[in-house]
């Protein structure tokens, strides 16, 4: 790496089990999650939450079991990036420039069962529109960003609008 080159924060494989029905997108993990080795690994990141009110189940499991129970009801997680500069963990910090999208039409190949792309929040679905286009033959839902960042609404408004992915299971 030259001198004043930055390196660019590499996102996650998919979570991703047999048939899934709902893709829940991202934009790429934060700092702390990066270093977790988990998707949504802050802890005031309201995602497990939302998802163990969503599956019943305790949020306080650990990760290995927390994926395995999306992946039993048709839930698969990854982020619209899979590479891209990004100093903090901000998605307004993002280098656009630098942004290499994860390859969708070789997921959406592989994964016929999918019926419906979740966005987590509004970053995560405009950057997947600029690098993949609009036109999917499965229902694309912007959701409320689970980040701690998004706080103009609560946890609980959040869960009530999460809970619409229940018509996709």
């Amino acid at each position: 790496m030259a001198a004043g080159d930055v390196e660019a924060d590499q996102g996650f494989a998919p979570i991703l089990g047999e048939q899934p029905r709902v893709l829940i997108l991202g934009t790429l993990p934060s700092q702390r999650s990066l270093r977790e080795r988990q998707y949504y690994g802050h802890p005031q990141n309201a995602f497990w939450w939302i998802m163990s009110r969503l599956l019943n189940f305790d949020p306080s499991l650990d990760y290995s079991a927390r994926t395995r129970l999306l992946t039993q009801h048709h839930i698969a997680v990854w982020d619209v990036i899979a590479s891209c500069i990004r100093p903090g963990s901000m998605d307004a910090d993002i280098d656009a420039a630098s942004v290499r999208p994860n390859d969708f039409s070789v997921f959406f190949q592989k994964t016929p069962s999918l019926k419906a792309i979740a966005f987590n929040g509004k970053a995560a679905q405009g950057i997947f529109r600029k690098h993949a286009g609009a036109d999917w033959p499965v229902d694309l839902l912007l959701l409320p960003s689970t980040s701690p960042a998004y706080a103009s609404i609560t946890k609980d408004a959040k869960l009530e609008a999460w809970l619409g992915l229940r018509d996709y299971l």
